[in-house]
């Protein structure tokens, strides 16, 4: 026969692990927001005083079927108020009118048609490699073809790149969520991705964490010709960290800001394209079964778990439990419902922060499945092999 759970079943030593679990999951959760605080902001700067002399920026954009994002980006580079930009469009076989919104801001952008891709090269990163092949800027500014900016943007990002010293810039613009999926989901990955790299470290000079924004970031051409650009991570299907940590290794100073009145992205457009990028993230970021089951258990402890206590109190009577869980209850919607609002979702989709969790460890166990037995990664009509990325 199964026991009944009575009163008082839960031993003093099982209240007091879990009074433990959750002074740690508090922890974790304020360690979030504490990360979020920390992050500098980057607001436009005043104007370039006359007579500056400033160095040549180049934009490289990868451009495949991005007709319905490419003008608005591609109108906003050309409203810079820095000067003129040199801007190169890398065309990578679209199947859409791509080429038409090019080729209409003709001569001032100009687009470059990608060479087949080599084996063993990633397209993005052999359409951004092609595309600094065929500039001569002085900087380097890597912009993903839905970004749209403000006319201080590049201007702004440049001055903080020399002012701070930096080898590598990069900005997180304000995330646009128009779509119930987005406004679930995003505020959550925007969590995940700030504590995983504990963003605002990247500014310090004591710390080895390395990240960059394939979104925007501007680098100088120098080091990123000594320190072999995008043909030294050709395969890696998250490149941005990975040149960022090559930049890290090589002792060169990173700088990270956000800066939402600088850049506006919409990242995706519907829930499936969302899956393929959370996917796509999970994938190629040093993908290992242990890792990725490691994220599964730490997802389910540090979100799910906790709001398993407070209904698991009241069942045995047990008061010690029954408050701790309201407690967590509590913390964990009011931090999301809070970060929510930061990020620019509706607060109230904060509260729906337990179904971001699940689209999240849905992702994870799908890539769990896909790279155990070797399987595939499709972005942007292409697909890459796994299997060299089953690592224990």
């Amino acid at each position: 026969m199964t026991a009944r759970l009575r009163p008082g079943m839960l031993s003093s030593w099982a209240v007091l692990a879990v009074e433990a679990a959750a002074v740690a999951v508090l922890l974790y959760q304020g360690a979030a927001l504490w990360l979020a605080r920390e992050m500098p902001r980057l607001d436009p700067a005043p104007p370039t005083p006359s007579g500056a002399i400033v160095p040549k920026v180049s934009v490289v954009i990868a451009a495949r079927d991005e007709e319905l994002d490419l003008p608005a980006t591609l109108d906003s580079l050309l409203r810079q108020d820095l000067g003129e930009l040199e801007v190169v469009v890398v065309e990578s076989g679209s199947e859409d009118r791509t080429r038409e919104v090019i080729d209409a801001r003709a001569p001032k952008v100009r687009r470059v048609e990608e060479p087949p891709l080599p084996p063993g090269w990633v397209g993005k990163n052999w359409a951004c490699w092609t595309g600094a092949q065929a500039t001569r800027g002085e900087w380097l500014l890597f912009l993903d073809a839905d970004v749209r900016l403000d006319p201080s943007a590049v201007r702004t990002t440049l001055a903080w790149a020399e002012r701070e010293g930096a080898a590598l810039a990069t900005i997180a613009p304000r995330v646009e969520m128009v779509g119930f999926w987005e406004r679930v989901v995003l505020p959550f990955y925007i969590q995940m991705v700030l504590t995983y790299f504990r963003a605002p470290h990247v500014n310090r000079a004591d710390s080895d964490r390395a990240m960059a924004n394939g979104q925007y970031w501007l680098v100088r051409r120098a080091d990123y010709d000594a320190l072999g650009g995008h043909a030294a991570v050709r395969g890696k299907v998250v490149e941005d960290v990975a040149i960022a940590q090559r930049y890290r290794g090589a002792g060169r100073r990173l700088r990270i800001a956000w800066a939402p009145e600088l850049a506006t992205t919409r990242m995706y457009r519907d829930r499936h394209e969302m899956f393929e990028g959370v996917l796509r993230g999970s994938l190629g970021t040093d993908f290992s079964v242990a890792r990725q089951v490691g994220f599964v258990v730490g997802l389910l402890a540090l979100f799910w778990a906790p709001l398993a206590l407070l209904p698991l109190g009241l069942l045995l009577g047990n008061v010690v439990l029954t408050v701790t869980g309201a407690v967590l209850t509590v913390a964990l919607f009011g931090k999301h419902v809070v970060f929510a609002r930061a990020v620019g979702a509706p607060a109230v989709y904060g509260l729906l922060f337990p179904v971001a969790v699940g689209f999240y460890l849905a992702a994870l166990l799908t890539s769990i499945g896909r790279g155990a037995r070797g399987g595939s990664l499709t972005w942007k009509r292409r697909r890459y092999a796994l299997g060299e990325r089953r690592v224990p």
